[in-house]
């Protein structure tokens, strides 16, 4: 994208105003000028949106946090899944923290906004981004080939999307990353082994039509093709909840 075209605005349809907060948290490792000049205009960003910062540390320093991602459960999910993404990281000499809470708002320009960046940051010295929200750390190739999307990359892009075993032929569908859109997550429940395929595209819908501004209120039927009935939306949990880091909208399966 030219540094002299403005960008495209990421609107939410859906939207409506409330009290929701959104989070955004990233990790970039690798080893920057000590000058950090971004080309974030290039990937049609202004910059960091008012509320967001960059916070920059010695990888060395930041190993000793209690929270350092690369250490834990979540350190060993990581280095199990993408061991390329790992080590990239673990030899990095800097990170940089890409954190901030923000008001819900009636556009994603404030994502498109943190994106641009992010892909700036890999021009200049990145070499792999940390998602703790999916529990997802990417090699600055994979970064770029997920989210360097014409017009921006689908909602279901930003949010994992997990099966959990609930017993007998039941599963838990379940999201994290929803807070990056100011939304709870999604847990569908009782989900029988036939209809798997169906929740997922099911969940993934859900995932657009949150991330575009949509709400769940308690008690709200969704209709859904061969459930009588359909779902009923239970909004519940806390921002405290581990399995979501989030609160969540629950639907539980029939039949």
């Amino acid at each position: 994208m030219s540094e002299a075209t403005p960008p495209a605005s990421w609107p939410r349809p859906y939207w409506q105003p409330g009290e929701d907060e959104v989070v955004l948290q990233f990790y970039v490792f690798g080893k920057f000028e000590p000058e950090l000049r971004i080309p974030s205009l290039r990937y049609g960003s202004p910059g960091l949106p008012a509320g967001v910062e960059i916070q920059r540390f010695q990888n060395a320093v930041l190993r000793q946090w209690e929270g350092y991602p690369l250490n834990g459960a979540l350190g060993g999910l990581i280095k199990e899944d993408t061991p390329e993404a790992y080590e990239a990281a673990r030899i990095a000499p800097e990170v940089l923290v890409v954190r901030g809470v923000l008001k819900d708002a009636a556009s994603l320009d404030y994502l498109r906004d943190t994106l641009g960046v992010l892909a700036g940051m890999l021009d200049v010295g990145g070499t792999a981004i940390l998602d703790p929200q999916i529990l997802t750390l990417f090699t600055a190739d994979h970064w770029r080939r997920h989210y360097l999307v014409k017009d921006g990359a689908p909602p279901r892009n930003h949010v994992l999307i997990l099966r959990s075993d609930e017993g007998g032929d039941r599963s838990w569908v379940h999201t994290r990353g929803m807070r990056k859109f100011g939304r709870p997550d999604l847990s569908l429940r009782n989900v029988p082994e036939r209809d798997l395929d169906r929740a997922g595209m099911l969940c993934e819908k859900l995932v657009e039509l949150l991330s575009l501004g949509a709400h769940f209120s308690a008690g709200q039927q969704l209709d859904v093709d061969g459930i009588p009935g359909g779902l009923v939306a239970q909004p519940g949990g806390s921002l405290d909840d581990p399995e979501f880091n989030n609160t969540h909208v629950e639907f539980r399966w029939a039949g």
